[in-house]
């Protein structure tokens, strides 16, 4: 698996964690809102956060989708 595979993994575990969610949820969720691609897209600015910023971060990129 590529380190930015592993890093999505670490995305989608951290914030069901957060979010008291089921994997398949944030799964959905991810998908509903092309959260996978850009994790994948933001690596390089991404993995150089902490976990708060990443799930603060997903959350904005979410209420962004949302408003369109």
């Amino acid at each position: 698996m590529s380190v930015e595979g592993k890093f999505l993994v670490y995305c989608l575990e951290i914030y069901r964690r957060e979010k008291k969610m089921t994997g398949e949820q944030v799964i959905g969720l991810f998908q509903q809102y092309s959260i996978i691609d850009y994790v994948m897209s933001c690596y390089e600015a991404l993995h150089t956060t902490g976990w708060q910023y990443t799930v603060e971060d997903i959350d904005l990129f979410i209420e962004a989708r949302q408003s369109t």
